[in-house]
């Protein structure tokens, strides 16, 4: 749970189980600590949740498609804030949850194990399927399968999940940088001298050693061993930032 926060990871416990025995557990797996039950909006039952945000209402976008949306949005937006234990709670519940959640921005991972969870696996952005103790129907409504039924392997996903994208990033820069130095040296090269100093045949052999050897090495570079510490990428975040864009001019004029 302390990795998780470090990683910017909220975790949000949804059970069955009455809300005295849900905080307890709670409590000793370090979701929620003896200071925030101070507040009463971070442990409830799940008719209290429905009711304070009113449920889900449908609605229809701009193509015609229906989608669910949470019907009191305003109410929602200060319970998320807080919300870490929902005991007492249905299937109904956790997908509200998640319906809300994705509404509001959030990138949401759902774990389960029974039948009553695909609903919200299926909604999720991830859904985690629980291998050992999980029914066919979470498995195929899921994206991951946790082959050990162990929390920390959602840990070891983002891990690899961060990686993948920093090195994407990577590879972009290196190779942008690598295309804008070759489009100057062509541009000027035909502008002051009448000829490029690049061959095509030149070009495709720079595009090729760039293209394979270098792509490989940056996809295959292993996550550092403190990837979790970063923030988490936003949902709309561009995969080429504003300091990408910066290092690759500094680069390609250097």
């Amino acid at each position: 749970m302390q990795k998780c926060r470090e990683a910017g990871i909220t975790v949000r416990m949804v059970t069955g189980d009455n809300l005295q025995t849900a905080i307890s557990i709670a409590l000793q797996a370090g979701i929620i600590t003896q200071d925030e039950l101070l507040d009463e909006d971070v442990a409830m039952e799940g008719w209290q949740f429905r009711e304070r945000v009113e449920g889900l209402v449908e609605l229809e976008d701009s193509n015609g498609q229906k989608r669910d949306a949470i019907k009191n949005k305003q109410e929602f937006r200060q319970l998320k804030r807080k919300l870490k234990v929902l005991a007492r709670s249905t299937p109904e519940d956790k997908y509200i949850l998640v319906v809300g959640l994705r509404d509001e921005g959030s990138v949401v991972a759902v774990t389960g194990d029974g039948t009553n969870d695909a609903q919200a696996l299926r909604r999720a952005d991830v859904g985690f399927a629980m291998g050992i103790a999980g029914t066919d129907v979470a498995k195929e409504a899921s994206e991951i399968v946790l082959l050990d039924d162990n929390f920390n392997s959602m840990l070891t996903a983002v891990k690899w999940g961060r990686n993948i994208y920093a090195n994407v990033r990577k590879f972009l820069q290196f190779q942008m940088t690598v295309n804008v130095v070759a489009m100057y040296l062509v541009f000027h090269g035909g502008v002051f001298f009448g000829d490029s100093p690049l061959t095509s045949v030149q070009m495709l052999w720079v595009n090729l050693i760039m293209d394979t050897f270098a792509a490989l090495a940056l996809a295959t570079e292993p996550p550092r061993e403190d990837i979790l510490k970063d923030k988490p990428y936003q949902r709309k975040e561009q995969i080429v930032t504003e300091t990408m864009w910066r290092n690759i001019l500094a680069q390609s004029f250097f």
